[in-house]
């Protein structure tokens, strides 16, 4: 039997499989503070990594001691206080006298909380755990973004289907071009001496005439040894791989606000959003969200506002999509941007907005977004607006919409709507 121990290292001289070791010891602990990261994170940092701190009694290790049992008695020499019988009282401020921890000045030592950095795939992996995430999707999720081909000059080396020969002709003729080019000047200066030579009476076996001769010929095979095309010529196109330049994304996030959107559906309506934020920022270089909240009226807030905002009211869900149409007529209009659209709603809007809502999508925005998604959350029936926009739905191929009714509804829903359609 043959045993493989993995004894790689993984930057700054750290084990890798003793970095997976201790996360799956403390998993419970590293699970907890991913919850408390994602309570205190806007949505546009989710893909950063994390500190986190775990107590120290949690990564302390067990241990044996030995120590005399039953009862026993002792006398300690120079006890000039107690008797015995006598009751001792309790030290005031806990466990070793003055105590320890915020205001104490005991004599005693303690250990800060062990402080652990998660990288961004550990922190994303923690994040989508209690999502139910098939290993596949959290790979694609969590990947690098696309890369292309490109020249890049050229390069000595290569293969023959990469030769460029306009470059390497052109090499070989300046290298023709600096190894003659002194011979070449000097071989018809001697010609003309030559010719001039012979026309004057002298005997062609003259010692001028001969040494010129004899120059002439040795210059010209110089000349004729130079190749015309030498290996040291050739060149060949260079191509890199460069990150693949993406277009630019604008996410709208419609949350609805009214009395009967509680705490609990709020938050899990800011679950699917960071998983949206997510998609969207590995697809694109460049992505911007715009948070809308509304009730009977709708107003652009910052990412605090939309969730914590305790501001609520009735609901007219058209407000928020006349807000919408008007951002993007004024500020996405160009067609450099990608805009998306998610909303979240516990479905209950006035019979009357609904096929307002209706309207307006079918003449005004689902031309102009990318795509649209619709998450109800509600563990009840549908309500009036998930039947307002079934008709949505068959009218545009780009709108799409399902139901949320606990947590673990989240990924799966945010994996049918954004699942690769069939060409």
């Amino acid at each position: 039997m043959v045993y493989l121990i993995d004894r790689r290292m993984q930057g700054k001289n750290k084990s890798a499989v003793n970095r997976d070791r201790f996360l799956r010891r403390f998993k419970g602990q590293v699970q907890q503070a991913v919850a408390r990261a994602i309570k205190e994170r806007s949505i546009t940092d989710m893909e950063k990594g994390e500190k986190i701190s775990i107590p120290v009694k949690d990564v302390g290790e067990p241990s044996f001691g030995h120590t005399r049992g039953g009862v026993w008695e002792t006398v300690s020499p120079g006890n000039r206080k107690y008797v015995k019988g006598d009751r001792v009282p309790r030290p005031a401020g806990g466990a070793g006298g003055q105590g320890q921890g915020q205001g104490g000045n005991s004599d005693e030592t303690g250990e800060d909380d062990f402080i652990f950095e998660l990288t961004r795939e550990e922190f994303l992996d923690c994040f989508f755990e209690d999502l139910a995430l098939p290993d596949l999707v959290k790979t694609q999720l969590a990947s690098i973004s696309e890369w292309r081909s490109q020249r890049a000059g050229y390069t000595i080396s290569g293969t023959p289907t990469n030769i460029h020969v306009l470059r390497s002709l052109r090499g070989a003729l300046g290298r023709r071009i600096a190894i003659g080019g002194r011979p070449q000047r000097r071989l018809a200066e001697a010609e003309r001496e030559l010719i001039g030579l012979l026309g004057t009476p002298v005997d062609d076996n003259d010692e001028r005439v001969l040494a010129l001769r004899r120059e002439i010929h040795h210059l010209r095979t110089r000349l004729l040894a130079i190749p015309y095309l030498d290996p040291f010529d050739l060149r060949y196109s260079n191509r890199i791989k460069v990150p693949k330049p993406s277009t630019q994304a604008v996410m709208f996030c419609l949350l609805d606000v009214s009395g009967s959107m509680d705490q609990a559906r709020k938050d899990m309506a800011k679950r699917f959003f960071i998983l949206l934020y997510l998609f969207l920022s590995r697809m694109y270089e460049h992505t911007q969200v715009v948070f809308i909240r509304h009730h009977t009226q709708a107003a652009e807030v910052d990412e605090h506002e939309f969730f914590h905002s305790r501001e609520t009211g009735g609901t007219v869900v058209s407000s928020a999509l006349t807000l919408l149409t008007k951002i993007v007529r004024e500020r996405y209009a160009s067609s450099e941007w990608n805009v998306y659209v998610a909303q979240a709603s516990d479905g209950d809007n006035w019979d009357n907005d609904s096929e307002q809502c209706l309207k307006m999508l079918h003449e005004t925005i689902m031309p102009a977004v990318q795509y649209y998604a619709y998450v109800e959350i509600t563990d009840g029936p549908p309500q009036n607006l998930w039947h307002a926009y079934e008709q949505v739905a068959q009218m545009h191929p780009n709108f799409a919409q399902q139901r949320i009714v606990s947590p673990a509804d989240i990924f799966p829903v945010f994996r049918e709507l954004f699942r690769k359609q069939p060409k």
